[in-house]
């Protein structure tokens, strides 16, 4: 099984650039399924409409993940019970949380569980994500032939940390969240991918994909600064492709990055 996923898309330019780009890395890949986090995909760089929703999908996508700012738009709530194409945070708190954290696709015969966690080091308070994992792997372990997760987290420190405390018991676990693709691609030695950081897609010229000149503008000042999405200019692509074997076990995951210092050569 191959695994396609692209990291956060950050805004209207993110979208074009996932637009553009994801039938052209569908067509040269050719991975059996595609995620994409679209957790700051609005024109404001938080949460995610309907109308993006569709048009992310429209690219050819077959399950988007979130993070820390779902439910940033409130329009979420009209439509992501209605789809189990859209998977929020597994452990945010409370009984009756709208969506799911989870789910499971047929792939060529096989079923693959996508789960999307949250961290808790600098980040809003949450449920804690270990204890909400293993819950979840008890429950569907044998009903899924694999599992992904989109660990969407601030620190590296708690993205490796869980990445080996689930080693061997899920597929492939990705981080998201800082935008910046890290350079630890591998295979834990019990057979799961692993990646700190995807990256993000959206705005090259830009921190983060916010207006750097906002930015800077509060690191010389020390004064509030309102964060905008850039929306013009240059763009990026992050993501990464996972190659499984029948077994589940992960054989490889390579880093995808395109940008103005590295244009696509596909």
């Amino acid at each position: 099984m191959r695994i396609l996923f692209l990291g956060d898309v950050v805004g209207n330019l993110g979208v074009d650039m996932v637009s553009k780009y994801l039938p052209i890395l569908k067509r040269d890949y050719k991975p059996q399924v595609t995620i994409v986090n679209g957790e700051n995909s609005t024109s404001f760089g938080r949460g995610i409409n309907k109308k993006v929703y569709k048009q992310i999908m429209s690219a050819g996508t077959d399950v988007i993940t979130l993070g820390n700012h779902a439910w940033n738009n409130e329009e979420i709530f009209d439509f992501i019970d209605d789809t189990k194409k859209l998977v929020r945070p597994l452990n945010y708190p409370g009984k009756d949380v709208p969506g799911s954290g989870y789910t499971i696709i047929n792939v060529n015969n096989k079923k693959l569980a996508v789960v999307n966690l949250q961290g808790r080091i600098f980040i809003d308070p949450i449920d804690d994500p270990f204890q909400k994992i293993d819950e979840l792997i008890s429950e569907i372990k044998k009903e899924a032939d694999a599992i992904f997760v989109d660990f969407h987290a601030e620190t590296t420190s708690e993205k490796k940390a869980m990445g080996m405390y689930l080693d061997g018991q899920i597929s492939a676990i990705v981080g998201t969240h800082t935008h910046v693709q890290t350079n630890d691609n591998q295979i834990l030695k019990n057979g799961t991918a692993f990646i700190s950081d995807v990256g993000m897609c959206g705005p090259f010229d830009s921190v983060l994909g916010m207006k750097y000149e906002n930015i800077i503008h509060r690191f010389i000042t020390q004064r509030p600064t309102r964060f905008e999405v850039e929306e013009k200019g240059r763009g990026i692509v992050s993501g990464c492709v996972i190659d499984l074997r029948d077994d589940g076990t992960a054989r490889s995951i390579e880093k995808i990055l395109i940008d103005p210092n590295h244009p696509y050569k596909g």
